[in-house]
């Protein structure tokens, strides 16, 4: 059947528009590349099929060399065999100095063993898994692709990607392709590292011949530049640096076979060819780029055998100079506004940082100033119970994971950060050196963390101006409270497409226990429905006016519109902090609407949110708080009472000048309400409450959300102020006797 009769290349709803507005803002630069990047492919489909060559011409691309003189000698002569031997001799004895000291020194797996004894226990039952063709990927547990493997099958929705040319698939095109975010999970060869890890922990041979006839099977069923796996030049470079490290971790193993090897080295470099000729420039200059130049820099590094090595290793080192000050704001928070990506990024200079100075090559001072920016901004918004909150998109994807840790874990990275910058406040988030610190460093890892005395950061709250965030907290014990107010723009100026609707949105924890946390992404094709809600304002604790979310999704990883927030004022000190800001979302109404919010954390009792909607007709407004799972409950009175673990609880009141009924949803999927997704790929009912009122406009909504310790606790006696306008001015504790008044001033805390 012809390709195209069943879909392929079939266009996605909007896409043509979005097509044709970026043509007319495109430059010449990235006319000429992207036609450069056509013309390539016209001419890779002009083909039956696409290589570079096969596997053993890779010995026509060697540099110069006295070994390497002898195995093109070698192949001249038909002698392949010891060509290839004289190669992967080379490389087993020259090699390792080329590469990260943990993954090559003897002494590191016994070294996790005794510092880390449990990521020796989970590393060897997730290799057991794999031998059994079970995968755990993204959200899913225990995916079978077939055995052998399916290389183009998505396991979740049935679908196989038909084996055509690259670019005539679309891969978010779920009707042909299924989900290719899972798809591709499985083919970044991630998990050939893990298996190579359980070899260096266990010699167990049975793991090198599982490791290597996966490789055989892949390279048979994936021929250069043909089926999904070649349609992402990012994945390409991932499955690159994946083969790299298990090419070192199996390197004592008779699994690899000289034969073996250059294969291996064909196939990494079909893969560098393949990112070099296809960047993400401009299709997606974020970290596709990034992850790809590191892709290039692995390459070039490691290999340098290859004839393209000088070459690839200086592209990728450009591009990551380059990226890493277009993609980082000066305050350290990452261009498209979403922590998973803004860590992934870290993970890739990390990478890039270490390997060049193992090879000898200049670490830029100007990346490493900007990894520690972007960590800075982690360590602020890092929740008191240690786990990273989720905002924007996150697909739980990994640079490389050497241990298994969840999304939120950022445990790892400041690991690593702490050894290679020597900071203090690092260690202290990573409770101890991490087995991930030891792949990379080996035992060269332990004395700089070890020489540390670990200590939280001096400040507490925080404003990132670039990156639009304001940070509030009492402290960085484990039982502090925590507010994250989003006050920026809405993803990167590029296209928005990993941003989500939720300006002016907030997260909160209070005694160390998450209370209102970003609902996370869930899918990105797979369900178009359940994309555009778990991105949009509905979904996260802000304000919607009409039933309309801040801004009209235009299909997957694009916005029709782009609001903007505007910060007025922030100030910290160690009685309160206090941020004021608005949108202009809801300018885009017949009758334009602007939402305002202000945020008032008096320390360390409780938090107050005033809500302004400035219009002159009627509107239908929702007040929204979205809860982790836990029990939320609503009184008569409209007091709600969240409580987590049967412990700590939160209370919360909205004031106005007019009916505030509430009302509690979860788990609802017509509409869909009540949700959160802590994983790629899952969800669970999570509470939302929700106050809602129909009037005239301006309207104030003054909220108390007032964290109680014991669930115990009496909930103390709250009124309303009011002053000459309609709406409240404040709200006085009557017991206490203290008060907060609001004006266009700032506010006031009064006690008797």
């Amino acid at each position: 059947m012809d390709a195209r009769a069943r879909g392929v290349g079939r266009r996605l709803p909007g896409k043509r528009g979005m097509r044709l507005r970026r043509v007319l803002s495109m430059g010449i630069p990235e006319i000429a590349g992207r036609s450069r990047q056509e013309s390539r492919k016209w001419l890779e489909r002009a083909r039956v099929a696409v290589r570079d060559g096969r596997p053993e011409d890779v010995l026509e691309d060697l540099n110069a060399g006295t070994v390497l003189r002898q195995a093109q000698a070698g192949s001249r002569e038909a002698d392949r065999r010891g060509a290839a031997r004289a190669l992967l001799e080379r490389f087993q004895e020259n090699g390792p100095a080329r590469f990260f000291e943990g993954a090559v020194s003897a002494t590191t797996p016994a070294l996790i063993s005794a510092r880390a004894p449990e990521a020796r226990e989970q590393t060897l039952e997730e290799a057991i898994t794999i031998t059994r063709m079970r995968f755990d990927l993204l959200g899913h547990l225990g995916l079978f692709f077939g055995d052998p493997v399916d290389w183009h099958l998505d396991p979740v929705s049935g679908r196989r990607a038909p084996l055509v040319h690259w670019s005539r698939l679309e891969p978010l095109d779920h009707g042909v392709v299924g989900d290719s975010k899972v798809v591709w999970e499985l083919n970044r060869h991630q998990w050939l590292v893990r298996l190579g890890q359980a070899f260096r922990f266990t010699g167990d041979e049975r793991l090198g011949e599982v490791w290597a006839r996966q490789v055989r099977e892949w390279m048979k069923a994936n021929p250069p530049g043909l089926g999904i796996n070649w349609a992402s030049s990012l994945e390409v470079a991932l499955r690159l640096i994946a083969w790299c490290w298990s090419l070192f971790l199996f390197r004592e193993s008779r699994a690899l076979s000289p034969d073996l090897f250059l294969d291996m080295l064909a196939g990494i470099r079909d893969h560098a060819s393949h990112v070099e000729r296809y960047l993400s420039r401009y299709f997606s200059p974020n970290t596709h780029l990034t992850g790809e130049a590191l892709g290039l820099f692995y390459a070039g590094a490691v290999f340098p055998e290859l004839r393209g090595a000088v070459r690839w290793r200086a592209l990728g080192s450009g591009i990551l100079r380059e990226e890493s000050a277009r993609q980082v704001l000066p305050d350290g928070v990452y261009f498209e506004q979403s922590t998973c990506y803004q860590m992934y990024t870290i993970e890739i200079l990390l990478h890039f940082l270490l390997l060049a100075r193992r090879c000898g090559l200049p670490a830029p001072e100007a990346v490493e100033r900007r990894v520690q920016g972007m960590l800075d901004f982690i360590l602020a918004v890092r929740r008191p119970d240690g786990s990273i909150p989720q905002m924007g998109d996150g697909d739980g994807g990994r640079l490389l994971p050497l241990a298994r840790r969840g999304p939120e874990d950022a445990r790892g990275l400041f690991s690593t950060a702490a050894a290679l910058f020597g900071r203090p406040d690092y260690a202290w988030a990573a409770g101890g050196v991490a087995p991930e610190t030891l792949w990379l460093l080996g035992p060269g890892g332990l004395g700089p963390i070890e020489a540390q005395r670990p200590q939280p950061p001096a400040g507490t709250s925080r404003l990132f101006a670039s990156g639009g965030y304001a940070v509030m907290r009492d402290g960085f014990s484990s039982r502090a409270h925590h507010l994250i107010f989003d006050v920026g723009p809405l993803g990167c100026p590029i296209s928005g497409g990993h941003g989500h609707a939720d300006l002016l949105g907030i997260q909160l924890s209070a005694f160390g226990t998450t209370f209102l946390p970003d609902p996370g992404t869930y899918c990105y094709t797979a369900a178009p429905s359940w994309r555009d809600y778990f991105r949009g304002s509905a979904a996260h604790s802000t304000v919607i006016v009409d039933g309309a979310g801040q801004a009209v999704p235009d299909g997957p990883f694009a916005w029709r519109n782009r609001p903007r927030a505007r910060l007025h004022h922030w100030e910290s000190t160690e009685a309160f902090d206090f941020a004021d800001a608005e949108h202009d979302a809801y300018k885009r109404l017949p009758d334009p609407v602007v939402h305002r919010r202000r945020v008032l954390f008096v320390k360390p009792r409780y938090f107050v949110v005033v809500d302004d909607l400035e219009g002159a007709a009627e509107h239908r407004v929702e007040l929204r708080f979205q809860f982790a799972p836990m029990a939320v409950s609503l009184d008569p009175d409209h007091w709600a009472r969240a409580q987590a673990n049967g412990r700590h609880v939160l209370h919360v009141r909205p004031f106005a000048c007019v009916p505030l009924p509430g009302e509690v949803r979860e788990k609802k999927e017509s509409p869909i309400e009540g949700w959160i997704s802590p994983d790629y790929g899952r969800r669970r009912g999570a509470p939302v409450l929700i106050y809602r009122t129909a009037t005239r406009l301006p309207l104030r909504i003054v909220t108390l959300l007032l964290p109680a310790e014991h669930p115990l606790s009496p909930r103390p006696p709250v009124t309303p102020l009011f002053g000459q306008g309609a709406g409240p001015v404040g709200i006085l504790f009557e017991e206490a006797g203290e008060s907060v008044r609001f004006d266009e001033g700032g506010f006031v805390v009064e006690r008797r």
